[in-house]
């Protein structure tokens, strides 16, 4: 019951990103750390984007721009490495709280709280598009973009909004654009995976550690809904269904802060 019941809501999460208009590390998240503890979401998560990430750069990978993607990869590289460890170290410290929240215990943690706060600010991004244009930086920021893109792809996963506003004014045509930002999505999910391999299940407990094949089917579930829905249907954003999801993902965000997931 636990791998049909993870593994459909992976699934429908995976599908709503075709019309929610939200990236599927930013749905999948918020999904994964209902069933297990959040550092061990984050790492699930990864798993997954870096999955749909080297299918996609194997089919428009030829299209990158080697001298943007050098700018803007080599900090991310090294800053995702930074936010990885980050996540680690606050994985690894006390929790902060517990209180009764309808007959159940509620904890709050520092992974909880840095994660829910992260979610709660990109979600508000995400529905605001018209603060996402007034941020675009031109070319000579790609660096700091790398490195900001990358730091907190290293901590949450989120870095396809902050990706976007800097490699926007890259000067580069669509498929271009496409095709890098898709390589550098890759090289954070390669770099905090490397992190998160040997660092988060040795931190879990072994209840955690035995949740692995739930993780692997709840990522297969997923890929597999995002793999489909991409192949039969046109993408799309529904405004209405975007509104929704992103209401969705601060009271996700918020239930992570106080503790409730």
């Amino acid at each position: 019951m636990d791998y049909l019941l993870v593994g459909s809501v992976a699934l429908l999460v995976a599908t709503l990103t075709l019309f929610s208009g939200f990236g599927l590390g930013t749905l999948l998240l918020p999904a994964f750390a209902i069933f297990f503890p959040i550092q061990t979401a984050v790492a699930a998560t990864a798993v997954v984007h870096l999955a749909n990430n080297v299918f996609k750069f194997a089919l428009i990978g030829r299209n990158t721009d080697r001298r943007v993607l050098l700018r803007f990869g080599v900090a991310a590289v090294l800053f995702a490495f930074l936010g990885a460890q980050t996540l680690r170290a606050v994985a690894a410290m006390p929790d902060i709280a517990t209180y009764q929240f309808a007959n159940r215990a509620c904890v709050i943690t520092p992974p909880g709280l840095v994660v829910g706060v992260l979610i709660i600010t990109f979600a508000i991004l995400d529905l605001a598009p018209s603060r996402k244009k007034r941020l675009e930086f031109g070319a000579k920021s790609l660096a700091l973009g790398g490195a900001l893109s990358g730091f907190f792809g290293g901590l949450s996963g989120h870095q396809g909004a902050l990706r976007s506003v800097f490699l926007i004014r890259a000067g580069l045509d669509r498929d271009a654009y496409i095709a890098t930002a898709a390589a550098a999505s890759l090289l954070v999910d390669v770099t905090r995976l490397l992190v998160y391999g040997p660092g988060v299940v040795t931190i879990a407990d072994t209840a955690t550690r035995s949740a692995w094949p739930l993780v692997i089917t709840a990522g297969a579930c997923a890929f597999t809904g995002s793999f489909i829905g991409t192949r039969l249907v046109r993408k799309t954003t529904i405004k209405g269904l975007r509104v929704v999801v992103g209401v969705a993902l601060l009271l996700a965000g918020a239930a992570m802060v106080t503790g409730v997931i």
